[in-house]
């Protein structure tokens, strides 16, 4: 495992640095001390690391902010080292898979990083596809995005799946943006799935999907619709 430490505290970094060098699957440690130098390491790396170690106040960028950069860089697993429990909801909605608040045991570390071991002994998904609740999705048969409260809900009809993301988050992936054209500040649409386009005064739209689904296409994504057309 590959992990980057990311953390403006020479302590934090050390502390880090001597419990996972105890951890015999850790076999690679990187470090940076704030947002901007952990995204420039990441993008000068051949392969990005397997899991990435946030801190969240530090200077030059928020750790949750990072923590999507990270993301759409490639790295699988994130873990917050913090201080801050106020930012706990947001990193899950991230999808971290833990929140480590400091001070904390080597014990409570282990158990964090046994669910990255988890996490990615499961196999990457290839591109067009993405794992949502331990089952592997065609994104190309995902008919439309919305978003739910701290979830986005993908829409397969007739089912549906929850993943713990914001919609933004979600279409800022690779691949995601390509596939799916947002048309309303709660959802987005698949193109492909597209069967009606019926226009409405005042620049909106209705939009009639494969299985019987209507979407409004609101007036500031009109633009949207030349590239809906079926």
């Amino acid at each position: 495992m590959r992990v980057l430490i990311v953390d403006d505290e020479p302590a934090a970094r050390a502390k880090l640095r001597r419990l996972l060098r105890a951890e015999p699957q850790v076999a690679e440690l990187l470090e940076a001390p704030d947002a901007p130098t952990a995204l420039a390491l990441v993008q000068s790396l051949p392969a990005p690391p397997d899991l990435a170690l946030l801190d969240i106040e530090m200077p030059g960028g928020n750790g949750v902010q990072l923590a999507a950069a990270l993301r759409a860089a490639g790295v699988r697993s994130i873990v917050f080292s913090t201080a801050h429990a106020e930012h706990a909801l947001q990193a899950f909605e991230l999808a971290a898979l833990d929140y480590l608040l400091k001070p904390y045991t080597p014990e409570r570390l282990q158990a964090a990083l046994a669910r990255v071991r988890e996490q990615l002994a499961r196999p990457a998904a290839p591109p067009g596809e993405w794992w949502v609740d331990g089952e592997r999705l065609r994104l190309a048969d995902v008919q439309w995005l919305s978003a739910a409260d701290n979830y986005i809900e993908l829409h397969l009809p007739p089912r549906s799946l929850l993943e713990r993301t914001t919609l933004g988050d979600a279409l800022a992936r690779p691949g995601w943006s390509a596939r799916f054209l947002r048309v309303h500040r709660s959802h987005a649409v698949n193109p492909d799935h597209v069967q009606r386009i019926e226009r409405l005064p005042g620049g909106e739209a209705l939009l009639t999907l494969g299985s019987g689904a209507v979407l409004r296409v609101s007036r500031g994504y009109r633009d949207v619709l030349d590239a809906l057309a079926p």
